[in-house]
């Protein structure tokens, strides 16, 4: 089993192409062909998580966290990011970061905090624009059903809970080959008239190297003519945040009671509380700051997240509470999701969950 066949099921649940573009994931240190003797699943990749994952012969650490975030100039280890890279290389330990790219799954960071919490009818908080793409080519009309079942199988025409999805047009298509040219139809140096049908089908972005090398295996044209375009429109499955719904509505003060002991917290920041009972639930694992207008917008009775300023809290504006119940802890399950969905998969070697805290923030 190499690193490779690791990070290709990995990015089946997040797909790197979601990653924020601030953002740096994906295989940081390492060698995609190298065999894995073990991995370790961490929420930060520090010098203890190497040591770690030394002492239980894991090559591979997968961390939500990218331990390099911004570009490196030396290698001189005077600095924690500088001597966690020179150790895991020395050591011969690669290291994977899928942060914001696991944050846009709605199957990631804030579904797994939403479903501690026990929320029912999630959805995404902010979906994702520019995710949806769409290709229109044109094919022969005996083609066409062979065509557009090679693009479903990997994932085209999928909308919503509908898939096989597609628009075609029947019509007429011109074309003339030069003498350097081998038609499948027709003859060199004459003008063709072929019936075709214009088949359209969406997919999604992460998918279209796929969707492509489909189009030109399948359409028996030598020359393919197909347009791809980004669509505005958002897509209800990728994006940060989740909403959702208690089973039963809740007094709020019981509620974050319960809040404290499901996270672990000695404490909540928290706005002025404006109601006694709450319904709706919006979550944002790690810094949520930027998605308060949204929790507001879809009517959420509390937001939970974390790293909210002084100012921040202002925002409630007597319509939400805002509860800041700390960046380790609202993102510290992440980890099991990741070992859960790995140990699914790939049981002939060992999967770790990393015991160490690696929270930076104390308190007293």
């Amino acid at each position: 089993m190499t690193i490779k066949n690791i990070t290709d099921y990995l990015e089946e649940l997040a797909p790197l192409t979601y990653a924020e573009g601030f953002d740096n994931v994906g295989l940081l240190v390492g060698d995609f062909q190298k065999e894995v003797t073990g991995l370790l699943v961490a929420l930060d990749t520090l010098e203890e998580t190497i040591d770690e994952a030394i002492d239980k012969n894991c090559n591979l650490v997968v961390s939500f966290h990218p331990i390099v975030f911004q570009g490196l100039k030396k290698f001189n280890g005077s600095n924690y990011v500088e001597r966690v890279v020179i150790k895991a290389i020395k050591n011969d330990i690669a290291i994977y970061a899928t942060h914001t790219a696991l944050d846009n799954s709605h199957l990631g960071v804030s579904a797994k905090m939403a479903e501690v919490i026990g929320l029912v009818n999630t959805k995404v908080l902010i979906p994702q624009k520019g995710i949806i793409k769409k290709l229109t080519t044109y094919v022969p009309h005996k083609d066409a059903k062979n065509l557009r079942e090679a693009l479903f199988r990997l994932g085209a025409g999928n909308i919503g809970n509908y898939d096989n999805c597609s628009f075609n047009i029947k019509g007429e298509g011109t074309f003339r080959g030069n003498e350097n040219s081998n038609p499948t139809l027709g003859e060199i140096g004459k003008l063709h008239v072929e019936p075709e049908t214009l088949i359209s089908v969406i997919f999604e972005k992460h998918l279209e190297s796929k969707i492509l090398n489909a189009l030109f295996k399948n359409h028996p044209y030598e020359e393919v003519a197909y347009e791809v375009i980004t669509l505005d429109n958002t897509h209800q499955n990728i994006g940060m945040g989740m909403i959702g719904e208690l089973p039963n509505e809740k007094k709020i003060k019981p509620f974050l009671d319960e809040l404290k002991g499901l996270f672990g917290l000695n404490m909540i920041r928290h706005s002025k509380i404006i109601k006694n009972k709450i319904n709706k639930v919006a979550v944002l694992g790690g810094s949520g700051a930027f998605a308060i207008d949204q929790a507001k917008r879809a009517g959420a009775d509390i937001f939970i997240t974390a790293d909210l300023k002084y100012h921040d809290f202002y925002k409630s504006e007597n319509q939400i509470v805002l509860a800041d119940i700390g960046h380790y802890e609202s993102e510290q399950f992440t980890k099991n999701l990741l070992v859960d969905y790995l140990t699914e998969k790939f049981t002939n070697f060992a999967i770790i969950l990393s015991k160490n805290n690696t929270n930076p923030i104390n308190y007293i």
